[in-house]
């Protein structure tokens, strides 16, 4: 990867954060894309500190006009494109009949549209080096996880355009990568949206014991480098579950059930 062009969309933090300090260790040209600039310049000096050249842009993936901008500016900058990594996302916690419509609105533009309009204007330059397109899902595009009901969705979605993305691409040498982490230590619970859109403020779940961000960040390059079609982390909340959805899909169901009603105030009954 020396040499590459990499953008990373939801790069202030978490795995998004990890991955541009994965592919800084590569010696990767990095493009940092989020919200939050101050942050994002954060990790743009930590990088640049390496001696690694790198550029951020603030970024709404879910303004078509911000992800064309993010695009422009890479190729200004650097003069094209190898990888995408569509990373950026949020999350939520609510019973569907408790929600209000506009938060499962929010999280398809972010999560799906995001990865839509980013890849739709990346493409032209991704073909050209035959380069990857990555998409950050999670096991919630595997299974429908309760109270989750826009978050599955959305991730369901993304995994179904890349597949079919994939597809289409057999001919042309462009890689196409399905990335599905289990559960990651990450903010992404303290800010998922609950019922009414506002901020849930503190995770339900213990995050010392889920997966790094950076061991998710460095299985997720070393599948780029060796161009797999998908990549499921995690052995009993990932490579299990997708078995079990196979094959007994409505004990999987129950077991979810059972599992996610765990949760600290969790709002299954």
């Amino acid at each position: 990867m020396n040499d590459k062009i990499v953008v990373i969309t939801g790069a202030s933090s978490g795995i998004g954060k990890a991955l541009a300090f994965e592919y800084a260790s590569r010696g990767s040209k990095i493009v940092l894309a989020a919200r939050n600039t101050e942050k994002l310049k954060e990790v743009e000096e930590e990088i640049l500190a390496k001696g690694i050249e790198v550029l951020s842009v603030k970024t709404d993936v879910s303004i078509e006009e911000d992800c064309k901008n993010l695009i422009d500016k890479t190729v200004e900058r650097f003069g094209g494109i190898d990888v995408l990594i569509n990373n950026a996302g949020i999350s939520m916690r609510a019973m569907f009949a408790d929600l209000e419509l506009s938060v499962l609105k929010q999280l398809m533009d972010v999560n799906f549209w995001g990865t839509v309009y980013c890849t739709k204007y990346a493409m032209p330059y991704i073909t050209k080096a035959k380069g990857s397109v990555v998409g950050v899902i999670s096991i919630a595009g595997y299974i429908g996880l309760p109270a989750r009901t826009g978050y599955s969705a959305s991730k369901y979605a993304i995994r179904g355009f890349l597949d079919t993305l994939r597809v289409e691409n057999l001919k042309t040498g462009v890689h196409v990568l399905v990335a599905a982490p289990g559960f990651t230590a990450s903010n992404v619970r303290n800010v998922a949206l609950t019922a009414d859109g506002s901020s849930q403020g503190e995770t339900p779940r213990d995050e010392s014991k889920m997966m790094s961000a950076e061991e998710c960040a460095r299985l997720i390059a070393n599948a780029v480098v060796k161009r797999k079609r998908e990549l499921i982390m995690t052995f009993m909340e990932g490579k299990l579950t997708v078995w079990l959805k196979k094959w007994f899909p409505s004990l999987l169901e129950k077991l979810t059930y059972n599992h996610m009603a765990k949760e600290p105030n969790s709002p299954l009954k």
